[in-house]
């Protein structure tokens, strides 16, 4: 199973967009973009992960973004 730091790194490497950019639309620093794609730091969304797993929704049903209650397969 890939990580957030390397799907991260392939999803900005398809959009040929930079660190600095990136950072600039996510509103953190290129060094925060760094970090992620290390792995050296992870942005907080594990407080949203538990109460998805909580109530058996995708995150972005949570997060109101699709009617769909569950990821598509």
């Amino acid at each position: 199973m890939r990580d957030f730091s390397e799907v991260l790194r392939e999803l900005r490497a398809e959009k040929k967009v930079s660190q600095k950019a990136l950072g600039e639309v996510l509103g953190v620093s290129d060094r925060n973009i760094r970090f992620y794609e290390t792995g050296e730091h992870r942005p907080y969304f594990e407080g949203l992960l538990i109460p998805a797993d909580y109530f058996q929704v995708s995150l972005d049903y949570l997060v109101g973004r699709s009617e769909e209650r569950k990821s598509q397969p």
